[in-house]
C-alpha cells in the first residue's frame, strides 16, 4: 500500500502560518500572546530542531510499516506551529489521502470543549463551577439522594461524582438512548461520596449539555460553535455523524484485514453524548486549538479561566500505570476539567486521549514551554500512541525510548499479507466499546 506524505518543517524562527479554507468565514486574528512578555520558558533551539527532524522520522518508518490507515499530527511552539505531517489516507479504499484539512472525529477530546464552554457561562454570570445540578435538572437522581443534592456542574466535568468508571457506556453501545441512561443512575451503587474519588464517564458528562440548555436557553453544541469554533477560526469543526459526513474531506474509520486497512461505516453511538465525544475537527482546527488551550487566544479563553480548567483536581493514580510511558515518565496525575494533568520527566503536562471505533486521538502541552503536540488517526493500533511520548522526551531533554515500538526491523510485505499484525487485534479488542480514554 503507498501512503502519501506531508511533512512542514520549519525550523530556526519557527514561523509557519496556516490559512484552512471553509464554509465559515474566519474572524480577524488579535496579536497573538506570544507577542507579549510572560513567564514562559523557550526550549532550546537546537534540541527543538532535532526533535522535528526525529519526529519526522519517526512518521515515515510508521508509514513504512503500514501501522495506521491515516494520521495527522503537529507539533505547536510559541503560539507557532512548527510542524504538520500526514500521512496515509481519509479513505483507504478510494486512496483518499489525508491531508492538514481532513476531518476526524475527536472522541474524549470533545471534553474540553465542554468544560471551556461552560467556563464562559460561568465569567457571564450564567452558572457556576458550585451550581447544584437538582437546582437545574429536574431528572437528576442519585442513589443516595443525600449526594445528590451535593452534586456540582464541577464534579461531572472533573469525573468525581461517585459513580463507576464508564457507567452505563456498555448500555449505550447497545442502543439505549442517552436520556433513558441518564435516568436511570440512581440504580447505581455509589462506589464513593460525590468529590472524593475518580470515576472516568461519558453519560454522566453528557449531563453538562443539558445544564447549559438549561441556563442559557440555547443548545449545547450553538454555544460552542458561537463561543468557541467561529472565533479561533476552526472552519471545519462541527458537532455529530451529519457533521462530519458533510465535510469536504473527512477520514473514514478502518479496521485492520488481511489485504490491509479497510474501511467501515462510523458509528452513531459516541455522539449521543455530544460533550463527551461528539466533536469532529480537522488537524488545522486543532493546532488553533492547542495555541488557545497554551494561553495564545485570551481573547477567547481568558488566562484565569484556563488557570481553572488546568488546575490538578481529583487524583488517578491508574493513570501512572496504564502504559509503559506513563509507568517509566509519569510522577503524579490528576483529572482536572476535561483534562488530565500529569507530572512527566518533573514537567507539568496538560494531557488528554480519546477513542472510539476506528479513531484514536491525543494532545498534549507543556504550559512553562508553550509546547504542545497534537495527533488524530483514523484506525486502531497502539503504535501511534508512543510517538507523542517520544516527542515529548527529546523535547525535554530525556533519554530516548522507543515507546512506540517501530524502531526494529520492518517485516516484509509478504509476511505482512498472510498475518495480521497482532497490535491490532489488541488495540481494536480493547477500544471495541467506544470512547474510552
Amino acid at each position: 500500500m503507498q501512503f502519501q506524505k506531508i511533512f512542514l518543517l520549519i525550523a530556526g524562527t519557527f514561523g509557519l502560518a496556516c490559512s484552512p479554507a471553509g464554509a465559515r468565514p474566519s474572524p480577524a486574528v488579535p496579536p497573538s500572546r506570544s507577542q507579549t512578555p510572560d513567564a514562559s520558558q523557550a526550549l532550546p533551539t537546537e534540541r527543538v530542531k532535532r526533535t522535528l527532524a526525529d519526529y519526522r522520522r519517526w512518521l515515515e518508518q510508521v508509514d513504512e510499516r503500514h501501522a495506521v490507515a491515516g494520521l495527522a499530527t503537529a507539533v505547536v511552539i510559541g503560539d507557532k506551529v512548527v510542524f504538520e505531517g500526514t500521512i496515509g489516507y481519509a479513505n483507504a479504499a478510494t486512496r483518499e489521502p489525508v491531508t492538514p484539512t481532513t476531518v476526524f472525529r475527536l472522541a474524549s477530546l470533545s471534553k474540553a470543549f465542554a468544560t471551556a464552554i461552560t467556563g464562559l457561562l460561568v465569567d457571564d454570570g450564567k452558572l457556576s463551577w458550585d451550581t447544584k445540578l437538582v437546582d437545574v435538572l429536574p431528572y437528576f437522581k442519585l442513589k443516595d439522594m443525600q449526594a445528590a443534592a451535593q452534586a456540582t456542574v464541577s464534579d461531572i466535568l472533573g469525573q468525581r461524582l461517585g459513580l463507576p468508571r464508564n457507567t452505563y457506556d456498555n448500555m449505550l453501545e447497545g442502543d439505549v438512548s442517552y436520556e433513558e441512561l441518564v435516568r436511570k443512575l440512581d440504580e447505581v451503587n455509589l462506589v464513593c461520596g460525590v468529590g472524593q474519588c475518580y470515576g472516568y464517564q461519558n453519560v454522566a458528562f453528557g449531563m453538562i449539555g443539558d445544564v447549559v440548555l438549561a441556563r442559557t436557553g440555547d443548545f449545547f453544541y450553538h454555544q460552542v460553535d458561537k463561543r468557541l469554533f467561529y472565533p479561533l477560526g476552526m472552519t471545519t469543526a462541527n458537532y455529530g455523524r451529519a457533521g462530519l459526513e458533510s465535510s469536504k474531506s473527512w477520514a473514514r474509520p478502518h479496521r485492520a484485514t488481511s489485504h490491509g486497512w479497510v474501511p467501515f461505516e462510523p458509528s452513531e453511538t459516541s455522539y449521543r453524548v455530544a460533550p463527551a465525544a461528539g466533536v469532529n475537527a480537522s488537524l488545522r482546527d486543532m493546532e488553533k486549538w492547542l495555541i488557545a488551550q497554551m494561553g495564545g487566544r485570551p481573547d477567547v479563553l481568558p488566562a484565569a479561566l484556563l488557570k481553572v480548567l488546568h488546575a490538578p483536581g481529583i487524583a488517578t493514580p491508574s493513570e501512572m500505570h496504564a502504559t509503559p510511558w506513563r509507568r517509566a515518565r509519569l510522577t503524579a496525575a490528576h483529572y482536572a476539567l476535561g483534562w488530565r494533568v500529569y507530572e512527566y520527566g518533573g514537567e507539568t503536562l496538560i494531557y488528554h486521549a480519546g477513542a472510539v471505533a476506528g479513531y484514536r486521538t491525543m494532545i498534549g502541552f507543556f504550559p512553562k514551554y508553550h509546547a504542545g503536540v497534537v495527533t488524530l488517526w483514523n484506525s486502531t493500533g497502539p503504535i501511534p500512541s508512543g510517538l507523542m511520548p517520544m516527542v515529548f522526551d527529546d523535547l525535554l531533554g530525556l533519554p530516548h525510548v522507543d515507546w512506540a515500538d517501530i524502531e526494529g526491523k520492518v517485516m516484509p510485505a509478504a509476511t505482512r499479507s498472510k498475518k495480521k499484525p497482532a497490535t491490532h487485534h489488541r488495540s481494536r479488542h480493547r477500544h471495541r466499546k467506544g470512547y474510552r480514554d
